[in-house]
């Protein structure tokens, strides 16, 4: 079923363009052996990653700050793995965490091929809860950040996804009229839940396998967003 009338494409970033996973375990890996820190990097990430994602569901519901998020996370994956550590260190950790993560630049399958065909046709936007401060440099660094006519982030609406601010937001930067845009994204709440409440159309990238609600079209791989644009 293709979507009619759509002239502008809102993706979120991480998990759904950039691939998180990889270039975040990149990230770790080359920390680890800066610190020399005795511990192995996949038994870490296997603790780490649904810790992370609790993480950034209490921040995405403003439970808790940017910074709690960053030391947290570090904190109880440590915890975890009864791997003995300071404060001083986690702080290390995290600080070059942010450091290192928008240096690495892979991105999930088909994602230049898809924004490549889609360049032309549509107007192109990145809407996403991720920091500030990274976002652009990993756009960057993958070589995407030039498809994209207006980025807008969490920190810059005062609101992250799916809070209807940022999508108000994101439309009146790129000129976009809600009943002729479309969100893609991974994550059901913040991105297929929120812009639909929002009145846009949604495409939802269910890479992990979760239960989506509705009947939102999903997809399993980027390919597929050509079935509807």
């Amino acid at each position: 079923m293709r979507l009619n009338n759509i002239e502008h494409v809102f993706f979120d970033l991480d998990h759904t363009l950039w691939d998180f996973d990889k270039n975040s375990a990149l990230a770790f890996q080359e920390i680890f052996e800066d610190e020399n820190l005795n511990l192995n990097l996949d038994d870490f990430l296997e603790v780490y990653l649904p810790i992370n994602f609790k993480y950034w569901e209490l921040y995405r519901n403003n439970a808790i700050s940017k910074e709690a998020l960053r030391y947290g996370r570090l904190k109880d994956s440590f915890d975890v793995l009864n791997f003995n550590t300071v404060d001083s260190t986690i702080n290390l950790i995290a600080d070059k965490y942010i450091e290192y993560l928008p240096k690495n630049n892979h991105l999930l399958e088909g994602s230049m091929e898809l924004l490549l065909k889609l360049k032309d046709k549509y107007r192109l936007h990145i809407i996403t809860n991720g920091f500030e401060e990274i976002q652009q440099k990993k756009m960057e660094a993958s070589g995407i950040h030039e498809f994209f006519q207006t980025i807008t982030t969490s920190e810059e609406a005062g609101v992250k996804k799916p809070h209807p601010q940022i999508f108000e937001m994101a439309l009146k930067k790129s000129n976009a009229l809600v009943e002729k845009s479309v969100m893609i994204g991974d994550n059901i709440e913040a991105d297929i839940i929120g812009a639909y409440n929002y009145g846009l159309k949604v495409i939802h990238i269910d890479s992990y396998g979760q239960s989506s609600q509705g009947q939102h079209p999903k997809i399993e791989k980027l390919k597929e967003v050509l079935n509807y644009l």
